[in-house]
């Protein structure tokens, strides 16, 4: 099901892990109203400002999926509120340029994160938006690693 011009329900809920490992990775009701508030006002506005295409690693995880990948254990992602993105090229410059244009929307107000994180060195970033299990802090972590 199409969310936005680039963004699909299915991609923010793909995991090879969870295929692997027989994991149903289904979002409740709030996760879904989530996972569409992320992708209207998060990752199409970033895709838009990029001007080219952009992966999606990992978008919701359930509660088993989060726990078998060693995910935070409230991550945003359980909630279907966080994505980790990257460049189509995947290199440490491009992500890193992705991640700097990110920040810039957020600062500007183009877009409104509770998170932004350079994760490993560029090797993927992460957005997350407000929902009502965690409050809008302005939490924006713009370097943490």
């Amino acid at each position: 099901m199409r969310l936005t011009k680039n963004f699909t329900f299915e991609e923010l809920l793909v995991s090879d892990t969870a295929a692997r490992c027989g994991i149903e990775n289904i979002p409740n009701e709030n996760a879904q109203v989530n996972l569409v508030k992320l992708a209207y006002t998060v990752l199409q506005p970033i895709r838009d400002a990029w001007g080219a295409p952009i992966a999606v690693n990992s978008g919701f995880r359930c509660q088993t999926l989060n726990t078998r990948i060693g995910g935070a254990a409230k991550s945003d992602h359980i909630y279907g509120a966080a994505a980790d993105i990257r460049t189509l090229s995947n290199t440490m410059e491009n992500n890193k340029k992705l991640f700097e244009l990110i920040v810039k929307m957020a600062k500007e107000g183009k877009i409104q994160c509770r998170q932004i994180i350079d994760e490993k060195n560029y090797q993927w970033v992460h957005v997350s938006v407000n929902h009502p299990e965690k409050e809008f802090i302005n939490n924006q972590a713009f370097h943490l690693k």
